[in-house]
C-alpha cells in the first residue's frame, strides 16, 4: 500500500502554497516547478528530474496507469498527497485536471553545462520569446528533430511557466537548455565553429535553399519584433519562410518547427 497524506480542505496551508506558486515571484523565490499531467510527469521520471511532492486525486484520473508511476516516484523518494476533487481542483492550472501534480526544483544552466558533438552539431536559439505557449512548442519540436541543445536568449517568459511546461508536454525535462545573453551565445556559437543562420521574414534566401548539413544554430526571435540587430549582424548566413497570402509572418513556434524539420531533411537525405 502507498502511504500518503490526505488533503480535503481548500484552506490547507499546501494548497494555498502551491495556488501561489502560480505566480512567477513566489515561485522563483522558492525556486519551484509545477509539473501537471501524466505525460510532462512521466517525461520528469524518465529525465530523472527530481520531484519531491506528488498530489493526486484518483476521481480524475484519465487513463489506468497512474498508480504504477505514483509507485516510480515514491521509488524515488516523493512524497504523496491525496486531495479530494475540488481541493485539486484548486491547485490544477490546466483546464481538465489530470488528478496529478509534482512539485519539484528549478534547475537553471548556462552554456557550460550544453555538450557540443563532435559532428553536425545542432543547435536552436530561441531570442526574446515572450509567449510561455510558444516557447513549450518549441521545445516539442526541438526535442522532436534531436536538436543537442536549446539556448534562450534574453528571454521574456519564464522558462517555469505552468504553461511552458503544458505546452512542452515535459520535454522542458528531457531537453538540454540553456539560458544566456545574446552576446554570450555569439561568442559560445562562433567559438565551437557553428554556423548562425538567422530566421527574418525581411532578407532574401528561402530557407530552402541554405546548405544545413554541417555544424550550426538556427536562430529565432521573438514575435513582436523578430531578431534583434546583434543577431542579424552575427548571422553567417540569413534566411526566410515564403509567404504567398496576406500574412508577414507566422507564428514563432511554427516558423520554428519548419526551419528545424528543413535542417532535419538535409541531414536524412544528404
Amino acid at each position: 500500500m502507498l502511504e500518503f497524506e490526505e488533503i480535503n480542505s481548500l484552506q490547507n496551508g499546501r494548497v494555498k502554497q502551491i495556488v501561489k506558486w502560480r505566480e512567477r515571484g513566489p515561485r522563483d523565490r522558492d525556486q519551484v516547478v509545477l509539473i501537471e499531467g501524466y505525460r510532462a510527469l512521466r517525461r520528469a521520471l524518465e529525465a530523472e528530474y527530481p520531484v519531491d511532492e506528488l498530489y493526486f486525486c484518483p476521481e480524475l484520473y484519465q487513463g489506468e496507469n497512474e498508480e504504477g508511476l505514483l509507485r516510480e516516484f515514491v521509488a524515488r523518494g516523493a512524497r504523496l498527497f491525496r486531495l479530494g476533487a475540488a481541493a485539486f481542483a484548486k491547485i490544477a492550472y490546466r483546464d481538465r485536471p489530470e488528478g496529478l501534480l509534482g512539485i519539484g526544483p528549478q534547475r537553471r544552466r548556462g552554456l557550460k553545462g550544453l555538450t557540443i558533438p563532435p559532428e553536425k552539431a545542432f543547435f536552436l536559439v530561441a531570442e526574446q520569446i515572450e509567449k510561455p505557449g510558444n516557447l513549450g512548442t518549441m521545445m516539442r519540436s526541438a526535442d522532436a528533430v534531436g536538436v543537442d541543445g536549446l539556448i534562450l536568449c534574453d528571454s521574456r517568459t519564464d522558462l517555469y511557466n505552468p504553461n511552458v511546461v503544458r505546452a512542452s508536454t515535459g520535454n522542458l525535462f528531457t531537453l538540454p537548455i540553456a539560458e544566456a545573453s545574446s552576446e554570450e551565445a555569439i561568442d559560445w556559437l562562433k567559438a565551437a565553429g557553428l554556423r548562425i543562420l538567422a530566421a527574418s521574414p525581411h532578407v532574401e534566401k528561402l530557407y530552402f535553399d541554405v546548405d544545413m548539413k554541417g555544424p550550426l544554430a538556427i536562430v529565432v526571435g521573438s514575435e513582436q519584433y523578430g531578431l534583434s540587430e546583434t543577431w542579424m549582424q552575427a548571422a553567417d548566413e540569413r534566411l526566410r519562410l515564403p509567404m504567398m497570402g496576406k500574412a508577414d509572418s507566422l507564428n514563432v513556434s511554427t516558423a520554428s518547427a519548419l526551419l528545424l524539420y528543413e535542417c532535419l531533411r538535409q541531414r536524412l537525405v544528404g
